[in-house]
């Protein structure tokens, strides 16, 4: 008798092994996922120096994690830490489809999503517009009053950047939402895999390999520089690659950078590049468990005087709680930690036009006595 239970017990728990199998299976199938390179693009791929046994590589040892961090710490940490605000945040909304084209502006959409209109192109990059940045809707959902642009919102596209294919900067609904409106994509070696994969045209896609240079159209020009992070829509990493972008335009040069935690080549792009009239940084989902892939607030500051940066423009947060740090940490630590290098920081609200041409506007510390 008590061997049949036994038995029955087992059988239950392999049955529930295997439905569970099967379900996660077939959940993994679903398009958002996106799909890796193979074919032609894998053999491109393969012919990159950054790209050694079956995967991208970083220029120096990059691990996600550091030594001995305990899964249990960090499940904990992030399930019990204080980090979304409690009412909607404050925001601005900009009428972008109907702006002056001869203005040179750009919009902040909160996280890492941004609107540039410069020197007559119409520029968007890393667009998640659908309240969530998760393959599940309820995962990770937007704070409280900041996805207050749609697809809808956004006029016809010249380039479209994308930076890598994480899911907080490559929303597969807001790319199928946005298909008809875009011209070219700009981006890194196997992301334009996953695009391909949702029904877009081939023929739209620069991919880049780092330090390549391409010429969209006469008086711009698109550096891809190397950033140390990793990539991946699920627990296979690194088969895609990540980056930043340098952005020439006949008025301005401008930093678009990644994800991706501080290094020498922030001051290498500098000295290459000369005096950035804007350099937008990643500043938030930092932790020091994972410190080589994510920059932190002082070293934002630090990065921006690598790049000899005239205005700073700090996104990655206010929309996403990623990491376990309040929502408002990373706006507060790098404000006060700017009072000893006076750099000119911008801090728009999430919609609010930022004049490009203008190096005497004001913004406010908006986070500030919000709960």
């Amino acid at each position: 008798m008590k061997k049949t239970k036994t038995k029955r017990v087992i059988m239950i728990l392999i049955s529930l092994i295997v439905l569970l199998s099967i379900a996660g299976y077939v959940f993994m199938q679903h398009p958002s996922f996106g799909k890796n390179p193979s074919g032609d693009r894998l053999s491109k791929i393969e012919k990159s120096p950054n790209y050694k046994n079956g995967k991208f590589q970083n220029i120096r040892p990059t691990p996600v994690m550091i030594k001995g961090v305990s899964i249990y710490k960090l499940i904990n940490d992030y399930l019990f830490s204080k980090k979304k605000p409690k009412y909607a945040l404050p925001t601005k909304k900009s009428d972008l489809l109907n702006m002056e084209s001869n203005k040179n502006v750009l919009v902040w959409f909160g996280h890492s999503s941004y609107y540039i209109q410069l020197d007559g192109k119409k520029i968007l990059v890393d667009p998640v517009l659908n309240g969530h940045a998760s393959p599940l809707s309820f995962i990770t959902q937007s704070f409280k009053g900041t996805n207050i642009y749609t697809a809808a919102d956004i006029p016809e596209i010249d380039y479209l950047f994308i930076t890598h294919d994480h899911w907080d900067h490559l929303d597969y609904k807001t790319m199928l939402q946005l298909k008809p409106k875009i011209k070219k994509i700009i981006c890194p070696l196997g992301v334009a895999s996953h695009m391909e994969h949702w029904g877009y045209n081939p023929a739209i896609f620069s991919e880049m390999d780092w330090n390549e240079k391409i010429i969209p159209d006469s008086g711009f020009s698109v550096y891809a520089i190397p950033t140390r992070h990793f990539s991946g829509r699920t627990l296979l990493q690194n088969k895609t690659l990540w980056c930043a972008f340098v952005l020439q335009t006949p008025s301005q040069l401008i930093y678009m950078g990644g994800d991706g935690g501080y290094d020498p080549q922030f001051a290498e792009t500098g000295k290459k590049f000369g005096a950035f009239d804007l350099v937008i940084l990643e500043n938030g989902q930092y932790n020091n468990n994972w410190k080589y892939i994510h920059i932190k607030p002082e070293e934002v500051l630090q990065a921006a005087i690598d790049l000899n940066a005239r205005k700073i423009l700090p996104v990655h947060s206010c929309k996403f709680a990623l990491s376990i740090h309040t929502w408002d940490e990373p706006l507060k630590r790098i404000t006060t930690i700017n009072q000893n290098h006076h750099l000119n920081l911008i801090t728009p609200l999430i919609g609010e036009t930022v004049l490009l041409n203008d190096s005497i506007q004001q913004f406010t510390q908006w986070w500030t006595n919000i709960q």
